[in-house]
């Protein structure tokens, strides 16, 4: 059932709306750099690093005309009908760690130690009311990853012990990963001058990092909503995409909306494909509620978010998880 589900998505989030005419939209040549983190204690000092504690990003958009011609073809092959098209790529590290972190191993039945690293290549087009986004990362899970790295120079920085068990943590193994995503945008009207919109988002991801399908809906008031098609997030969860085109000099919403995903494969929980070590039983449904706030002002979009997670794999403690995603993209 879940592959159909995934296969299905799939074909949707790449090709769905295909009869739906592409209206023209302005060019923006401008380029655009994000710097984005996501943590699971960024929002309250008394939450403690556990299940997934960190996910640090820096990615390139590229103006409408900063596309290589043969992403151009790509492009018209995936999505004849046209629009505008955009390029990026970027540089993603992630990481976990299990609830005990005080223990020289790795506690059974908790989250693996595992850090990823990988490169991320996507194509973007954006017609009138609906961005889509095809993308590919290639990289690695294990200790070339630099996880254990950061988290220990940055515990080093604040004057924390290290977590006692990164020497247990997945080994290093290649990754790559194919995702497609598609956000619609719809308008609701106004209430006291103020914009309201819907967005609905279906995405998939197929390879060896994860295997996913994922549908969510958010809803936002502000000012300038045509500006973005939601706030950026990391895979996998729900993201508007980093490309923003600023429609007022200052534009800014509230959202709140949530996302569920059916799973079959995560290796930062099931463990390394080609040997044995840490591993736990993922659970195959996943839940996420967000709210948070954006703001656009001089070339400058600045968002956080605010997520809380359903459990990700039996006997998980604790809870639902908590975490805080923050990003700041300027338009050069």
């Amino acid at each position: 059932m879940i592959r159909r589900t995934l296969v299905l998505s799939f074909a949707v989030a790449l090709f769905g709306a295909a009869t739906a005419r592409a209206q023209d939209l302005p060019e923006d040549k401008v380029a655009i750099w994000t710097l984005q983190d996501e943590n699971s204690s960024i929002s309250n000092e008394s939450l403690k690093d556990r299940f997934y504690v960190n996910g640090l990003h820096l990615g390139y958009v590229s103006g409408t005309d900063g596309v290589p011609d043969f992403l151009q073809g790509v492009g018209r092959a995936l999505w004849p009908l046209g629009g505008q098209m955009r390029f990026a790529f970027g540089l993603t590290q992630q990481m976990y760690t299990p609830a005990d972190i005080h223990t020289p191993y790795w506690p059974p039945g908790d989250q693996p130690y595992a850090g990823t690293l990988y490169g991320d290549f996507a194509l973007y087009r954006d017609v009138q009311d609906s961005r889509s986004v095809i993308g590919l990362s290639l990289g690695l899970v294990g200790p070339a990853s630099g996880a254990q790295q950061l988290q220990e120079g940055f515990h080093d920085l604040i004057g924390q012990t290290h977590p006692a068990g990164w020497g247990s943590q997945l080994a290093n193994e290649p990754l790559v990963e194919l995702t497609s995503a598609r956000t619609y945008r719809f308008s609701l009207g106004s209430i006291g001058g103020l914009e309201t919109d819907t967005l609905p988002d279906l995405a998939v991801g197929l390879g060896n990092l994860r295997i996913y399908a994922q549908t969510g809906v958010l809803f936002r008031i502000g000012q300038g909503l045509d500006s973005d098609y939601g706030p950026p997030r990391l895979f996998p969860g729900m993201t508007g995409g980093e490309a923003f085109r600023p429609t007022r000099p200052f534009a800014w919403y509230f959202f709140l909306g949530g996302d569920g995903q059916g799973v079959l494969r995560d290796i930062t929980l099931d463990g390394n494909d080609f040997r044995g070590g840490p591993s736990v039983t993922l659970i195959p449904y996943v839940g996420e509620v967000e709210a948070g706030v954006a703001v656009m002002v001089f070339g400058t979009r600045l968002t956080y978010t605010q997520v809380m997670q359903s459990q990700t794999f039996q006997h998980q403690k604790g809870g639902p998880h908590q975490f805080g995603s923050l990003a700041l993209s300027v338009r050069f």
